[in-house]
């Protein structure tokens, strides 16, 4: 299996509606025990059953990460040695240290992205395809969004780290140019090459 396939894999099963985000109620399903969308109930199901979950519950453990205090961010010191694992082309060390980020942040699309790539190259087929199953899930949670055809319709993205990844699988690349604008609790990057637009919104809110 090839590292290279990996983004087209991952665009294929996209379904391309989209919906209102109402990130209040994420906040409140996530955090009721009766709920069908609470966090524990969810991860549970992401973790073992990744195929299990539909657009719905993505969305909740996708978007729920800005409301959880254990996030990994690509600034700690852990995730700085896993990608220096990694770069190095140490994957069995890089597998090593991130199964221990994944179970502390098992939503981040940074960890499970290494994840993916050291086992494409450990050629550990299982864990790869386990972990393709929960980043096609999150990144369709973004994908399911908005269109990216207007400034309204962005599509909405948790960190720019994210936003990176979901350009890669959008096939967005190095010959696109960049405008922001900034507000509030977000900036809206605009993407552009000859006639293609893509509109991102890069969250920073404070809930």
């Amino acid at each position: 299996m090839r590292l290279k396939f990996l983004f087209l894999i991952l665009v294929i099963p996209f379904l391309g509606f989209s919906q209102k985000l109402d990130f209040k109620e994420i906040e409140r399903n996530l955090n009721n025990p009766k709920s069908n969308y609470n966090y524990e109930k969810l991860i549970f199901k992401f973790k073992g059953m990744p195929k299990s979950l539909d657009s719905i519950e993505a969305r909740h453990l996708y978007y729920g990460r800005n409301f959880r205090n254990d996030k990994i961010s690509t600034l700690d010191n852990d995730f700085k040695e896993l990608a220096e694992a990694f770069k190095a082309g140490d994957f069995e060390e890089c597998i090593k240290k991130g199964k221990v980020l994944y179970i502390k942040d098992p939503t981040n699309l940074d960890v499970i992205l290494i994840l993916l790539r050291a086992y494409d190259q450990t050629k550990k087929v299982d864990d790869f395809v386990h972990h393709l199953s929960q980043l096609r899930l999150l990144t369709n949670a973004i994908k399911t969004s908005g269109d990216g055809k207007s400034e309204k319709t962005a599509f909405v993205v948790n960190s720019v780290g994210d936003e990176y990844i979901f350009l890669n699988i959008m096939n967005v690349g190095q010959d696109y140019s960049r405008h922001s604008t900034t507000y509030k609790d977000s900036v809206i990057d605009v993407w552009t090459k000859d006639s293609n637009t893509l509109y991102i919104k890069v969250l920073y809110m404070d809930f």
